[in-house]
């Protein structure tokens, strides 16, 4: 695509120009006239990044790809929680989107998307629109601060935070466990499942548990639990939590935070008032705002139906979702939200070419949970289309690792390693 001199300095001159992403040398209020097949894909997070690789390696380049991401960079929430507990920076689980645009050749807007016309199948941005053929929606998650009193955006940013986006959140939490003095109490609130996993919330117990035991080792970990018990991998995080950390972590099942207070630094459930040095409290999670703008949340009025042979919207045609926003009974993982991914630029492809998609798909996910600097455990789970049931159904053979151990934590780190650069590069 070109542009003469005069668009180019009047595109410059509206203040869209993109120079967090060099490759590409624009966005402009009627944004980049479509030419031919096109897919605009809104979040490059794990999915859609994954998905704007592989429509453009796997089309042959044929089709073409403008991916919408209102970040500049990508930050990996799988070892986010190893920069809460101290071994990893959060340098290190920033990563950059250059090589999607100099290699692939995927377009890269970054800005926020404000509305989505179905009916037009255009994409609207603050300072323009861009059409589309096939609409990729991958929102991640949003937090639903209303369900607890006392609770907003701006108190998680600033006094409370969640840091279930890695981020600047996840950065604030590291700096009040520093602050906090030993002997201090350190509280993580768990929403009700389903809930974005990683960062996992056992996981970050154990990281949490980690730094106070080796920095400020009269202090303690609470975790107050929505949930009736621990929900992933249960034996080996109370192997974990009984023989690294003794005594330092208390784990209440049934206790779900209705109202925080900021200025006593207390949270209430249905059963106690409690309070903490450090207020971790992750509001329960629905889909990301623009799966509520392209009209696809359907279910239980957080989540969004698919078709599973191409994750196409059961309510809104040509548009698809992917990652954390699914309802599925799959993990929201980021590498679920991969294979989700791939799945659905297969499917697209054959769809813009006026094929079927895959009738017999499969998805994989594996999750590492670090328990220390160096120990760590995973599960893994292979996921077939069962046509009778139109669901994914979880293949035998998958499981859990037998023990944590430094082995696995080697592992860890090189899956870390292979899913960011599966996604980025």
């Amino acid at each position: 695509m070109t542009f003469d001199r005069r668009e180019f300095l009047k595109i410059a001159a509206s203040g869209t120009l993109l120079t967090a992403f060099p490759s590409i040398a624009f966005s402009a209020p009627e944004l980049m006239k479509k030419k031919g097949p096109r897919v605009v894909i809104v979040g490059a997070g794990f999915g859609g990044a994954t998905c704007a690789k592989y429509l453009r390696m796997w089309s042959d380049k044929k089709i073409e790809v403008i991916l919408v991401e209102r970040s500049p960079t990508f930050i990996s929430c799988p070892m986010s929680n190893t920069v809460i507990g101290g071994s990893r920076s959060m340098q290190d689980i920033t990563h950059q989107y250059k090589a999607l645009g100099k290699k692939y050749g995927v377009k890269l807007i970054q800005g926020e998307v404000v509305a989505i016309d179905t009916a037009k199948q255009t994409v609207n941005l603050a300072k323009g629109y861009l059409k589309y053929d096939r609409l990729v929606v991958a929102p991640g998650i949003d937090l639903m601060y209303d369900q607890i009193e006392g609770l907003s955006q701006k108190i998680a940013d600033e006094q409370i935070p969640h840091a279930w986006k890695a981020g600047p959140q996840t950065a604030l939490l590291r700096k009040q466990l520093e602050a906090m003095a030993d002997g201090g109490v350190y509280l993580l609130s768990i929403p009700k499942a389903p809930y974005r996993c990683p960062p996992g919330p056992y996981e970050r117990a154990c990281q949490v548990a980690f730094y106070l035991k080796h920095n400020k080792p009269k202090s303690k970990v609470l975790i107050l639990d929505a949930n009736p018990d621990i929900t992933s991998k249960k034996g080996l995080f109370l192997s974990a939590w009984n023989t690294l950390y003794p005594g330092m972590i208390e784990y209440r099942p049934n206790a779900m935070v209705t109202k925080v207070d900021a200025a006593t630094r207390s949270a209430k459930t249905e059963f106690e008032d409690v309070k903490a040095d450090v207020l971790n409290v992750v509001p329960p999670m629905r889909a990301g705002k623009a799966a509520d703008l392209a009209g696809a949340v359907n279910v239980d009025k957080r989540w969004c139906a698919v078709d599973f042979l191409s994750y196409e919207s059961k309510v809104q045609k040509n548009v698809h979702i992917i990652g954390d926003a699914v309802a599925a009974g799959l993990p929201k993982s980021g590498h679920m939200a991969t294979a989700q991914a791939k799945v659905t630029a297969a499917a697209i492809i054959e769809l813009m070419n006026g094929r079927q998609p895959d009738p017999d798909p499969v998805v994989n996910n594996t999750c590492y949970s670090m328990v220390s600097d160096k120990e760590a455990m995973h599960v893994a789970n292979v996921f077939r289309f069962n046509v009778e049931k139109q669901a994914m159904v979880s293949a035998e053979g998958g499981g859990v690792s037998e023990k944590y151990s430094e082995e696995e934590g080697s592992f860890a780190k090189y899956w870390a390693n292979n899913i960011w650069s599966d996604v980025l590069r």
